[in-house]
């Protein structure tokens, strides 16, 4: 996944966010679908989002020590 794209899923994340939680409340006041049954889908959408965000590098990370700690 190229920056491009992953700019674009993190411009996104939270107005999608968003518009699902207003649609759970939309589906609660006009159905017979309470909010307490819904709330699952919530999890879905940002665990859908967080796989197509792919991995973020982390550029400033220090890699991890060697196994065995230091050798002299």
């Amino acid at each position: 996944m190229n920056d491009q794209s992953q700019y674009l899923m993190r411009a996104v994340t939270g107005p999608i966010i968003l518009i699902t939680v207003g649609v759970l409340f939309t589906v609660d006041r006009f159905t017979s679908f309470s909010f307490g049954q819904t709330w699952p889908i919530l999890l879905i959408v940002i665990g859908l989002l967080k796989l197509l965000g792919g991995r973020r590098k982390r550029e400033f990370m220090t890699p991890p020590p060697p196994p065995g700690g230091f050798q002299s």
